[in-house]
């Protein structure tokens, strides 16, 4: 009897330490562990347009000041939604502490984001939404408001009446989707005599496939008045077309995003307004949420990072110039 009693005390003690070990295993998946150096990943929905780069020096300066390290990866082309997932198992598989990430489509991605909590990673999506409920927080632009600042421009520049073109971007981009139906809500509710000679039409994902489109619909509309574009790429390849069309200056055109070259174009008369972000701030913050959410603090679940209208009038105010020209030399090495 003696002998069973103490191979049962053994049996249970074997158990509890079993399970001590698995406990603090699961406790180390979900808490870096001491001394290391936080890993974020940070992953935007490409590497080359102005925007991205801004949401880069953003995330390196959150980093710098946080004493964490960013890796930072993307894909090639704004419309791979394959790479991304691929760029986003891989940092599963190299275990990061965080994933921030711009997803190029808000389905497409929800699974690999499921697969990366599951591996108690946890994500915080900035720039454009994504669909489900598996992230940490949201760090973005209100983008609908971006729309409805670039309809209320146009309409009022062109006095209410005029026909137009509404340029959208891709299907499945979140962020443009919401600029696109807040430009869309606002001119058919504020500006009912404005005519949308266009509404379907969709650049993609570089500034050469959107010239080709605004290029066939000015051929198609000579007649045109009034443009919106809904992100960098669009908006320059839309410009492009107007000024060798020689329609710059005469078309009303409000775009979104900056670059020098759509900074020049507001300057020379030829963009009427430029809704732009704080890519700067959404990269920042973006990191610093992940942190936060890292070192045990509680969160925002939605975080509004702001958008403006830049015109001619206001593009040498501080605050404008910050948005639209930003010095990123000290950011990024």
């Amino acid at each position: 009897m003696k002998s069973l009693a103490l191979k049962t005390m053994a049996g249970c003690l074997c158990l509890a330490l079993a399970s001590s070990a698995c406990a603090k295993k699961s406790s180390d998946a979900a808490a870096p562990r001491e001394g290391r150096t936080l890993q974020i990943a940070v992953i935007p929905k490409g590497t080359t347009h102005e925007f991205w780069k801004s949401i880069h020096a953003g995330a390196v300066e959150a980093a710098r000041e946080l004493g964490v390290e960013v890796i930072w990866k993307g894909p090639q082309k704004e419309d791979d939604r394959a790479q991304q997932i691929t760029v986003v198992e891989d940092f599963i598989s190299r275990g990061v502490d965080g994933i921030v990430l711009a997803p190029l489509d808000d389905r497409a991605l929800m699974r690999p984001v499921q697969d990366a909590v599951r591996e108690r990673i946890p994500v915080v999506i900035i720039d454009s939404a994504l669909q489900g409920s598996d992230f940490t927080s949201y760090v973005a632009t209100d983008n609908y408001k971006g729309g409805v600042l670039a309809a209320r421009r146009l309409g009022q520049l062109l006095g209410g009446r005029g026909r137009i073109f509404l340029i959208r971007y891709q299907e499945g981009s979140a962020s443009t989707v919401q600029r696109e139906t807040g430009f869309y809500d606002t001119v058919k509710k504020e500006f009912p005599d404005l005519v949308l000679l266009v509404r379907d039409q969709y650049a993609g994902a570089t500034t050469e496939t959107a010239y080709q489109l605004a290029e066939n619909l000015i051929s198609r509309f000579p007649d045109v008045e009034g443009v919106f574009a809904p992100n960098e790429s669009s908006t320059f390849g839309t410009l492009r077309a107007l000024q060798e069309s020689r329609l710059a200056g005469k078309v009303v055109f409000v775009g979104f995003d900056s670059s020098p070259k759509l900074v020049q174009g507001l300057r020379d008369g030829h963009v009427q307004g430029l809704v732009v972000q704080n890519p700067r701030k959404m990269g920042y913050l973006g990191v610093k949420t992940m942190v936060a959410h890292l070192r045990g603090e509680t969160v925002e679940k939605v975080i509004d990072t702001g958008v403006v209208l830049a015109t001619a009038d206001n593009m040498d105010d501080p605050d404008i110039k910050s948005l639209l020209s930003p010095d990123l030399s000290k950011i990024i090495d």
